[in-house]
């Protein structure tokens, strides 16, 4: 009783920990200025500045951002989703000479810094002219080394019988893939789906490389600007994390949603039995 009682302390105190800083954002942007650099800081202030959201609002285009940044976030997870599913599905119901090594060098791309990737990637978008351009956000991050490996690893959890069965009775290696491997390990693309979701709704520094135009700006970049132009550097300490707010507010909504989902992926492996 004592060890159970210990556990969901700890766990109360690092989800207070874990949550602190978004409700801390959440409170600062209905603060004033004074009050967020006041010292002793109060929790709560005196009086609520709602308004701080309707000037944030109206400062800078948050909304074209926040559907820039969902609409390319979107358009990349469908095609990582094809991608992975098609390299996952040959990788485990194909037999090809070098299959191993092939499948160890896409790992090895994984390893990789992010930006050791950057320079090659500018110069072969520069060279199809799509700098600047949705085309070139999504194309540029259409395949996921990680969700490769996860979508294999679930596939690899479906029976080799059931597969086998299908292919008895006709299925073509499409119909396998998204009619008997996709059902079964559905809670797993979800799971990834919603991984690099996030991932690419967050995404900054290559994004803020190859967009220049203001009205193909993701949210990370908005928010950038924001801090310098409309936030005066971070004078008007109480817009910026009202806007931060508005950033951080649709994946939030997105994994209330999909939490489910999420956790069962994790859970069962992604194999539904």
């Amino acid at each position: 009783m004592m060890k159970k009682t210990v556990r969901h302390i700890l766990l109360i105190l690092f989800s207070v920990m874990t949550a602190f800083p978004f409700l801390w954002m959440l409170v600062s942007a209905i603060k004033t200025t004074d009050e967020i650099w006041k010292f002793p800081p109060s929790f709560w202030p005196a009086k609520p500045q709602w308004q701080n959201f309707i000037e944030a609002w109206n400062s800078a285009p948050f909304g074209l951002y926040m559907f820039n940044s969902m609409f390319t976030a979107t358009a990349i997870v469908l095609f990582q989703i094809i991608s992975a599913a098609m390299m996952a599905y040959a990788f485990t119901q194909f037999r090809f000479k070098g299959q191993k090594m092939l499948f160890a060098l896409i790992l090895a791309v994984y390893m990789l810094p992010a930006a050791a990737t950057y320079v090659p990637s500018y110069v072969i978008l520069s060279k199809l002219n799509m700098l600047d351009s949705y085309q070139g956000m999504i194309i540029s991050n259409a395949v996921s080394v990680f969700g490769i490996f996860f979508i294999r690893q679930a596939f690899l959890q479906v029976p080799a019988e059931m597969v086998e069965a299908a292919k008895v009775d006709g299925a073509s290696h499409w119909t396998v893939l998204w009619k008997v491997l996709f059902p079964m390990t559905k809670s797993s693309f979800l799971t990834f789906s919603l991984i690099s979701f996030v991932q690419m709704f967050n995404n900054y520094l290559w994004p803020s490389l190859i967009l220049k135009s203001q009205d193909k700006f993701l949210i990370t970049i908005g928010l950038r600007q924001f801090f310098i132009e409309g936030g005066a550097y971070g004078i008007k300490w109480p817009l910026v994390m009202a806007a931060n707010v508005f950033a951080v507010a649709p994946l939030l909504l997105l994994f209330f949603v999909a939490q489910k989902w999420f956790i069962k992926g994790i859970n069962d492996r992604g194999v539904k039995g």
